[in-house]
């Protein structure tokens, strides 16, 4: 199961991080840019660290305080989600 959670954390994260790489290209360029939402999604279904490695690396988005709330709330309920499933599946919720 931890393969298989980091296996999707990878994933995630690469495309999070590439979509913040085309991001910060696009904007640089005064180009159709990508939704804050999908960003934000991906953050989500475990794209947070490629996210946080992007922001830190391009200089995007670290100032927009909306978007770094609405990025650390998704950072948050990841985690939780993660460590909910983890502790079900290891029969921590047993009455």
């Amino acid at each position: 199961m931890a393969l298989g959670i980091l296996g999707v954390y990878l994933v995630a994260s690469t495309v999070s991080f590439c979509l913040m790489a085309t991001d910060k290209r696009r904007a640089e360029k005064s180009r159709r840019r990508i939704s804050e939402a999908t960003l934000h999604w991906v953050e989500l279904l475990g794209g947070w660290p490629g996210s946080f490695v992007a922001q830190r690396l391009f200089h995007h988005k670290t100032k927009k305080t909306s978007y770094q709330v609405v990025y650390w709330m998704a950072t948050v309920a990841n985690l939780l989600m993660v460590g909910g499933i983890v502790s079900w599946r290891a029969g921590l919720f047993k009455g």
